[in-house]
């Protein structure tokens, strides 16, 4: 992960300095925003953007890497914490003002996950950062344990009300894929994983 990060930083003419990146993703509290989500965001993000220059392919890398940077279960404050955390790195290493603010916003996207119209690198970041909802029934199984583990301090009968919440407002998201690859790849096994969870939730199936 610091070397993907340390790449990245070189290909916008910067210079590496140490972070504190794998101390952040291997936190105890940490079930699934981890460090193996975080590199699958940016494996995913990376493969969606295929055909852009690799100045591009760098700032998606990094805004993958340091969309998660913080987290403490605080919706919003995560996200705008994550990107001042990416801007002073950044502006640290001695990369250009313009891919900075780039990579911040990038990252500020996963607050409302929205991408502003026509822009392609969001959409391939966002699209990534839900991708495990198209996994297979047994990857969707260990990802929903572990988002579960990660709020284990709430109470069963309020995590169901606001799980239930979530995977209804992903439900009604059309489309809930941005880009045509990911649409293909993943939005019908994601819609089965979403109901089927969701159903499970109403019905009282599950822990």
């Amino acid at each position: 992960m610091e070397a993907l990060w340390d790449d990245a930083v070189r290909a916008l003419g910067g210079v590496p300095r140490p972070t504190d990146l794998c101390e952040r993703y291997t936190e105890p509290h940490r079930g699934y925003h981890n460090a193996d989500h975080v590199r699958q965001v940016a494996r995913d993000a990376v493969a969606l953007c295929a055909e852009h220059d690799a100045r591009e392919i760098a700032v998606v890398t990094l805004a993958a890497l340091a969309h998660d940077v913080v987290y403490d279960g605080k919706p919003g404050d995560d996200e705008r914490r994550s990107a001042e955390w990416a801007r002073d790195h950044l502006t640290g290493a001695g990369v250009a003002t313009g891919d900075v603010t780039r990579v911040e916003n990038l990252v500020l996207a996963t607050l409302t996950h929205e991408a502003p119209a026509g822009d392609r690198l969001a959409e391939a970041l966002l699209d990534a950062d839900l991708a495990v909802l198209g996994s297979d029934p047994a990857g969707y199984e260990r990802y929903r344990a572990a988002v579960r583990r990660e709020y284990a301090h709430v109470p069963e009968d309020a995590w169901r009300v606001g799980r239930a919440a979530v995977l209804t407002s992903l439900v009604k998201r059309d489309p809930l894929y941005l880009t045509t690859t990911a649409r293909e790849r993943w939005s019908a096994p994601a819609r089965h994983n979403l109901t089927t969870e969701l159903e499970s939730l109403t019905s009282g199936n599950r822990n």
